[in-house]
Protein backbone atom coordinates (compact mmCIF):
# COMPACT_ATOMS: atom_id res chain seq x y z
CA UNK A 1 0.00 0.00 0.00
CA UNK A 2 1.32 3.39 -0.84
CA UNK A 3 0.27 6.38 0.92
CA UNK A 4 0.76 10.16 -0.12
CA UNK A 5 -0.07 12.21 -3.32
CA UNK A 6 2.21 12.74 -6.14
CA UNK A 7 1.92 16.76 -6.63
CA UNK A 8 1.12 19.03 -3.74
CA UNK A 9 0.67 22.73 -3.84
CA UNK A 10 0.61 25.78 -1.05
CA UNK A 11 -0.42 28.79 -2.06
CA UNK A 12 0.09 30.63 0.86
CA UNK A 13 4.10 31.03 1.76
CA UNK A 14 5.77 33.98 2.52
CA UNK A 15 8.65 34.50 4.99
CA UNK A 16 7.98 36.17 7.71
CA UNK A 17 10.77 38.96 9.65
CA UNK A 18 11.73 39.00 12.83
CA UNK A 19 8.34 40.03 14.90
CA UNK A 20 7.99 40.17 18.41
CA UNK A 21 10.89 40.24 20.88
CA UNK A 22 13.21 39.57 18.13
CA UNK A 23 11.77 35.85 17.05
CA UNK A 24 13.34 35.58 13.87
CA UNK A 25 10.45 33.87 11.66
CA UNK A 26 10.71 30.55 9.28
CA UNK A 27 8.94 28.68 7.02
CA UNK A 28 9.57 24.83 5.80
CA UNK A 29 7.88 22.18 3.58
CA UNK A 30 8.16 18.99 5.09
CA UNK A 31 7.55 15.65 3.26
CA UNK A 32 7.51 11.89 4.56
CA UNK A 33 8.07 9.19 2.10
CA UNK A 34 7.36 6.01 3.47
CA UNK A 35 7.50 4.05 0.28
CA UNK A 36 10.56 1.46 -0.20
CA UNK A 37 12.19 4.23 -3.14
CA UNK A 38 14.11 7.73 -3.19
CA UNK A 39 11.26 10.13 -3.81
CA UNK A 40 12.57 12.94 -6.59
CA UNK A 41 11.16 16.10 -5.81
CA UNK A 42 10.63 19.31 -8.09
CA UNK A 43 9.64 22.37 -6.68
CA UNK A 44 8.48 25.05 -8.61
CA UNK A 45 8.02 28.60 -6.66
CA UNK A 46 5.58 30.80 -8.53
CA UNK A 47 5.63 34.50 -7.83
CA UNK A 48 3.45 37.63 -8.05
CA UNK A 49 6.03 39.23 -10.09
CA UNK A 50 8.24 37.54 -11.70
CA UNK A 51 8.65 33.98 -13.87
CA UNK A 52 8.69 30.71 -11.86
CA UNK A 53 12.03 28.96 -11.07
CA UNK A 54 11.67 24.98 -10.41
CA UNK A 55 14.74 23.00 -8.67
CA UNK A 56 14.94 19.37 -7.96
CA UNK A 57 16.35 17.78 -4.68
CA UNK A 58 15.72 14.09 -2.39
CA UNK A 59 13.96 12.55 -0.29
CA UNK A 60 15.36 8.53 0.81
CA UNK A 61 12.73 5.74 1.47
CA UNK A 62 11.11 5.35 4.51
CA UNK A 63 12.70 8.99 5.86
CA UNK A 64 11.37 12.56 6.66
CA UNK A 65 12.94 15.88 5.09
CA UNK A 66 12.38 19.31 6.60
CA UNK A 67 13.48 21.82 4.04
CA UNK A 68 14.07 25.28 5.27
CA UNK A 69 13.04 28.15 2.55
CA UNK A 70 15.77 30.62 3.89
CA UNK A 71 18.39 27.73 3.63
CA UNK A 72 21.00 27.46 0.75
CA UNK A 73 21.66 24.10 1.40
CA UNK A 74 17.88 22.87 1.00
CA UNK A 75 16.34 25.51 -1.30
CA UNK A 76 19.66 26.79 -3.42
CA UNK A 77 19.97 29.66 -4.94
CA UNK A 78 16.24 30.40 -4.47
CA UNK A 79 16.01 30.96 -0.57
CA UNK A 80 12.94 32.57 0.10
CA UNK A 81 13.31 36.45 0.80
CA UNK A 82 11.27 37.87 3.45
CA UNK A 83 7.76 38.88 3.06
CA UNK A 84 7.71 37.84 -0.55
CA UNK A 85 4.62 36.41 -1.12
CA UNK A 86 4.68 33.66 -3.44
CA UNK A 87 3.32 29.52 -4.19
CA UNK A 88 5.03 26.43 -3.95
CA UNK A 89 4.41 23.38 -6.16
CA UNK A 90 5.86 19.85 -5.29
CA UNK A 91 6.11 17.35 -7.66
CA UNK A 92 6.87 13.59 -6.90
CA UNK A 93 7.91 10.45 -8.92
CA UNK A 94 6.74 8.59 -5.92
CA UNK A 95 3.71 9.14 -3.55
CA UNK A 96 4.61 11.24 -0.92
CA UNK A 97 2.78 13.52 2.20
CA UNK A 98 4.00 17.10 2.59
CA UNK A 99 3.04 19.57 4.55
CA UNK A 100 3.88 23.64 4.94
CA UNK A 101 4.22 25.18 8.18
CA UNK A 102 4.82 28.99 9.23
CA UNK A 103 6.30 30.41 12.49
CA UNK A 104 4.82 33.72 12.66
CA UNK A 105 6.58 36.04 14.88
CA UNK A 106 4.39 39.01 13.88
CA UNK A 107 1.62 37.60 15.78
CA UNK A 108 3.83 35.17 17.50
CA UNK A 109 2.03 31.97 15.77
CA UNK A 110 2.88 29.16 14.14
CA UNK A 111 0.81 27.18 11.94
CA UNK A 112 0.88 24.21 9.26
CA UNK A 113 -1.06 22.84 6.73
CA UNK A 114 -1.42 19.96 4.62
CA UNK A 115 -1.87 21.97 1.17
CA UNK A 116 -3.93 20.81 -2.10
CA UNK A 117 -3.11 17.26 -3.51
CA UNK A 118 -3.67 15.13 -6.25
Amino acid sequence: MSYGKKVWIFPDAELPPVGANLIPGHESVIITNVGDQVANIKFTLLYTDKEPVSFTTQVEARRVRCLRTNKACDFGQFTAAFEEQYAIMLESDVPVVAQYGRAEPRTVNFYTTPGYCE
